[in-house]
């Protein structure tokens, strides 16, 4: 009988397996189904861009108009006809101001063919006297006869185009109709779409939710508002003066500077104040110069007395700060990042400080505030507390609180 063999001797008890691990197809298939998810997700995103933008222009407009839509419906209008009412009423403003500026710029351009003969020759002779030339009228059209047939050759090869600008027109015309009609709905629609969205989310995080949107339609709407506002008393008070001076187009012209000085931060008023000054510069440089001290003024006037009080509670941010919001959302979004650029900027700096501790703040030379209104238009506590450590500031704090436990701990034994 032959002996029985030998079992192989027992390995350490948490040596490692060889194979494959089981866990590793799992984790190559759940990374693989994720790169293929994002891929989709950035192909969806891709091409359907446009209209995305178109929904958070709609959003925006929405959050804007909510306002006044709300407003009706506290008056017991049905919410579809506040919102129709409200819309119909925007489209009404800005047809009329497109309207006027219309008319201005036809009449402004038979104006100026008219009188170009008249200015050519006073150039001429200005030009010959001072600077000892023999330069003339005649030498001069042929020159522009020349020119003109470089335009109009310029002009056929852009009327070769029609096809190409209709579809832009078309485009344009339905992008416009799309964004009515999804503003429309996401504003008569506003609580029912909001009830839709928060029953998918937890209690706190629906509290969450609902006060970022309060917050959104606050900044928004009071941006737009008080704006509109301002942009009113401006066009008023370039209109009288505009009118004193007998400039053409007065009503025109204030308007154009109206708008453009309140919906474009910093650099609006300069560029609106350029078109009258220009038009004011036709009629005598003595107008032209009134006006321009006057925009110069005024702007100090609207910056320092105006401003601050009509936007003190609905939107407060620096000039610079909102002049580089609205380069930023120009270069994410072209032109509509740049309208949404300024209220999307306040939400979010609202938001944000509700959740930011604030300190008060040492005395220093660096830190003293000749004015008190600038401390206050820069979010922080006023200067001049008492010298010593950072205390904290006894603001109240608007971020709910977890509640504490009730039964025994280090709490409730720690005064015994």
């Amino acid at each position: 009988m032959s002996a029985p063999k030998a079992a192989a001797p027992a390995g350490p008890p948490n040596a490692p397996k060889s194979g494959m691990p089981p866990w590793l197809p799992k984790a190559m298939a759940l990374a693989l189904w994720t790169i293929v998810a994002f891929g989709i997700a950035w192909w969806l995103f891709v091409q359907l861009q446009s209209l995305l933008v178109l929904l958070l222009v709609s959003l925006f407009l929405a959050l804007a108009l909510e306002p006044a839509v709300n407003w009706l419906h506290a008056h017991r209008w049905p919410r579809g006809l506040a919102t129709g009412a409200v819309i119909l009423a925007v489209l009404a403003l800005v047809g009329a101001f497109f309207t006027v500026l219309g008319s201005m710029l036809v009449g402004q351009v038979l104006a100026f063919v008219d009188e170009l003969p008249a200015m050519t020759r006073a150039v001429l002779r200005w030009v010959n006297a001072t600077f000892n030339t023999d330069f003339s009228p005649t030498n001069l059209l042929s020159e522009i006869s020349s020119v003109s047939g470089l335009v109009e050759q310029y002009a056929s090869s852009v009327f070769g185009n029609v096809l190409g600008a209709g579809s832009t027109i078309l485009a344009v015309l339905f992008n416009s109709l799309a964004v009515l009609l999804f503003t429309f709905y996401l504003c008569a629609d506003g609580p029912r779409f909001r009830r839709a969205i928060c029953s998918v989310l937890p209690p706190r995080t629906q509290r969450e939710v609902l006060r970022a949107w309060e917050i959104a339609i606050d900044k928004t709407g009071g941006y737009l508002y008080s704006r509109a506002l301002l942009a009113l008393v401006c066009g008023a008070a370039h209109y009288l003066v505009l009118a004193l001076l007998d400039v053409p187009f007065a009503f025109a012209l204030a308007l154009w500077i109206g708008v453009l000085s309140q919906f474009i931060p910093t650099v609006g008023t300069y560029i609106g104040g350029a078109v009258p000054v220009l038009v004011a510069l036709l009629e005598g440089p003595w107008q032209a110069l009134w006006i321009l001290v006057f925009i110069t003024v005024y702007q100090q006037f609207e910056n320092y007395v105006l401003q601050p009080r009509i936007t003190a509670r609905t939107l407060d941010m620096h000039p610079a700060v909102a002049f580089g919001s609205v380069l930023a959302g120009a270069a994410i979004l072209d032109v509509p990042g740049a309208l949404l650029a300024l209220p999307v900027g306040a939400s979010l700096q609202t938001f944000i400080s509700l959740y930011i501790r604030r300190y008060q703040v040492e005395e220093h030379p660096l830190l003293k505030v000749q004015d008190p209104d600038s401390a206050k238009s820069a979010g922080g506590p006023a200067v001049g507390v008492r010298t010593g450590a950072y205390q904290e500031s006894t603001a109240p704090v608007t971020v709910e609180a977890e509640p504490r436990p009730t039964g025994g701990g280090a709490d409730a034994g720690g005064s015994a």
